[in-house]
C-alpha cells in the first residue's frame, strides 16, 4: 500500500517540501527514486538531504508497502529494533511480538498490539516482498 510521503515518519516539512519539488507525493514513488545508492546520491545532489537519512526513510516507506503494516505498526516494529524489510522476514515471530509489547510499554506508539499469531502473518508479509532497497 502507498501512503502520503508525510506519513513517514522522521520526514518534516523542509524534506516533504523538497521531495514534492521533485514529484515524490507517496511512499511508493519515494521507493522508485531512493531504492539504490545511485538513487540517494541523485537525491543528494537534487535536494541536499543526507543520502544516510534517505536510506533511513526509504527503509521505513520499504516497512509500510508490507501487508498489514501500518504507519503505527512501522513504527513499533522498528522500536523493537526491526529496520529493514529483510530483517522482518527473518524474524521469530514469538520474540518479535514480545519485544513489541515492551516497545509499546515504554513508548505508547499503538492502543492496540498485534497478536503474536498477526505478528507471524507480517513476518511471512515481508518474506513475499521483493527487496525494494540496495545498499
Amino acid at each position: 500500500m502507498s501512503y502520503p510521503i508525510s506519513k513517514i515518519d522522521g520526514l518534516g516539512p523542509y524534506a516533504i517540501a523538497k521531495l514534492k519539488k521533485l514529484g515524490i507525493r507517496t511512499t511508493d514513488k519515494f521507493l522508485q527514486r531512493a531504492g539504490t545508492a545511485k538513487d540517494r546520491l541523485k537525491l543528494f545532489e537534487d535536494t541536499g538531504i543526507g543520502e544516510q537519512q534517505l536510506l533511513a526513510w526509504a527503509n521505513i516507506a520499504a516497512m509500510m508497502s508490507v501487508k498489514g503494516i501500518s504507519t503505527g505498526k512501522a513504527g513499533l516494529i522498528r522500536a523493537a529494533g526491526v529496520n529493514t524489510v529483510r530483517e522482518l522476514a527473518m524474524r521469530n515471530p514469538g520474540r518479535l511480538a514480545k519485544a513489541m509489547k515492551e516497545a509499546n510499554d515504554k513508548r505508547k506508539l499503538v492502543r492496540v498490539l498485534p497478536s503474536e499469531k498477526s505478528v507471524a502473518r507480517l513476518i511471512e508479509n515481508a518474506g513475499k516482498l521483493p527487496h525494494k532497497i540496495s545498499y
